[in-house]
């Protein structure tokens, strides 16, 4: 594998405007992020920002940026066009997608998901609900997953909001960080938004109704994420 890891990030977050800058302990956000995806060790790692804001910080930190269109969809639309702008020649074959709102995020998680995709055109993360109320969350999208004899790898059957399987047994947070083949992104992102897709408001389930599979890999906890002010004051706390 040619790994390259690349971070979507915009202003324009409607709970909370502006994050990728939001200071947390003297650096912003999106610093701290590339900073953890660094730390992974598993290739270049590019910022797909919407803003020329947040690539002057990402160079001021030392670290390297795009600017992308900022009327794109998604965030894999961006990381797309950053792609093509920085690796037209197709030197890399693997795509990591990483959050721009995960400041303390755990960098084995990102040489995890990208091991998990030998075999599949896209990999996840998920971990086991331990909160009782995520159980029953719509928030907190759950895979359903045919899991491997080890418990920590298996195949995604769907995602969904609802409160599923049913019965007894453990359910599962999807954590959305992704690892693509190439062609796979290429693919997924030439896709119109699929019917269960617009259902449930998620969109790996464009890959699943193309036919397309999504390799699952266990990890032990939930990275914060920050989407309010009150997750900026936890990722502040913890990081200061």
């Amino acid at each position: 594998m040619k790994p390259i890891v690349l971070i979507p990030a915009r202003m324009a977050s409607t709970r909370l405007p502006g994050k990728p800058l939001a200071d947390i302990a003297g650096k912003p956000m999106i610093v701290r992020v590339w900073e953890q995806a660094m730390a992974a060790a598993l290739g270049p790692v590019v910022v797909a920002a919407a803003e020329p804001e947040i690539v002057a910080a990402i160079e001021k930190a030392g670290g390297k940026a795009v600017l992308t269109s900022p009327d794109l969809p998604s965030g894999s639309d961006r990381i797309f066009e950053a792609l093509q702008k920085v690796d037209a020649a197709g030197a890399h074959d693997v795509i990591v997608n990483l959050q721009g709102d995960l400041p303390a995020l755990d960098p084995a998680y990102v040489r995890v998901v990208a091991d998990a995709l030998a075999g599949a055109d896209v990999a996840t993360l998920a971990t086991e609900i331990v909160d009782p109320e995520d159980r029953t969350n719509p928030n907190v999208p759950k895979p359903i997953v045919a899991w491997n004899a080890d418990g920590r790898t298996g195949r995604a059957l769907y995602f969904t909001r609802a409160t599923a399987p049913t019965g007894d047994g453990p359910l599962y947070f999807h954590i959305g960080i992704y690892a693509y083949t190439r062609a796979a992104l290429t693919r997924f992102v030439a896709l119109p938004p699929s019917p269960l897709e617009k259902r449930e408001k998620l969109e790996q389930l464009r890959v699943l109704e193309a036919g397309m599979s999504i390799a699952v890999a266990r990890v032990d906890s939930v990275p914060l994420s920050v989407d309010t002010p009150a997750d900026l004051e936890k990722a502040r706390r913890l990081l200061g």
